[in-house]
């Protein structure tokens, strides 16, 4: 990706990346995560990173005295990495076989966790994603931030909000509530134009390239409309095949670029947005 000439013409200065919270003592997680983190730096990237479940052991939510230790590991591993986040989509629930997910609880600890081996760091409260209905969002936040008091610890000043439910109908409303709920800072650290992803968004015949793309351009309209909101991360560069599960790719899976590409390129006022693309 960053050293793609359709990459490099976005002059993007921000760059995210998720690492098990595991990863600096896993030799193949920190092998993938050292490349990543060297080539963004060669692209001088401010980069976030955000702690995620362990890609050996995802069903299993480390200790408090674990997840400290590891993610200190990798803190001084990477000294010029000075953004993180405790963990990604940490209200996304469990999934049976596949992963397990902190509670807004157990998320607090994780936070202070962090925040006691990250000196001079910007760490944000929490990473959660919006969902169609947003009451168990809501609440996930008041008792996180419960937890904070009862922790007496510092309250967070930055906050992560995937919204993809919200944007890929094209409303804002949870966008609105959630920011109001949140406070502080707002950073939309994966957001964008879904091209396919079950029934709900299927890319039958190209359908789902052109709506994400319209999407795309909806993003950074919101985004623009909300002054707590400061950074906007896109998600994904790469996208995937007919068989992916998920997929939100700027690109195809043979690096070609889609629609949605076009939307963000001329979000970002870069030099030469016409390009050709692929629509299905």
């Amino acid at each position: 990706m960053f050293t793609d000439p359709l990459w490099t013409q976005l002059h993007t200065q921000i760059s995210r990346y998720i690492a098990p919270y595991d990863a600096a003592v896993r030799p193949y997680s920190l092998e993938q995560a050292t490349k990543w983190i060297a080539a963004a730096e060669a692209r001088h990237q401010k980069i976030l990173v955000a702690f995620y479940h362990s890609e050996y052991t995802p069903t299993q939510l480390p200790s408090v005295a674990t997840y400290q230790r590891d993610v200190q590991k990798f803190v001084r591993l990477f000294p010029h990495v000075r953004e993180y986040q405790s963990w990604d989509e940490s209200n996304r629930g469990n999934i049976p076989g596949a992963l397990a997910s902190p509670s807004a609880t157990a998320a607090a600890r994780y936070y202070q966790a962090l925040i006691r081996v990250c000196h001079g760091c910007t760490v944000s409260g929490l990473d959660i994603l919006d969902n169609a209905q947003i009451g168990s969002t809501l609440n996930y936040i008041a008792e996180f931030k419960r937890e904070i008091h009862r922790l007496e610890t510092i309250m967070p000043r930055v906050w992560g909000l995937h919204n993809y439910s919200d944007v890929n109908r094209l409303e804002g409303w949870r966008t609105r509530e959630l920011v109001r709920a949140l406070g502080g800072e707002v950073w939309l650290t994966e957001t964008g134009g879904i091209v396919s992803f079950g029934n709900d968004f299927p890319n039958r015949g190209g359908e789902g390239l052109t709506r994400a793309a319209k999407v795309l351009k909806f993003v950074f309209a919101l985004a623009g409309a909300h002054a707590q909101i400061k950074r906007l991360y896109i998600f994904d560069w790469t996208g995937g095949t007919a068989k992916t599960r998920f997929d939100a790719g700027l690109m195809d899976a043979r690096y070609r670029p889609r629609p949605g590409y076009v939307s963000v390129c001329r979000a970002l006022h870069a030099a030469h947005c016409v390009v050709r693309t692929v629509n299905d």
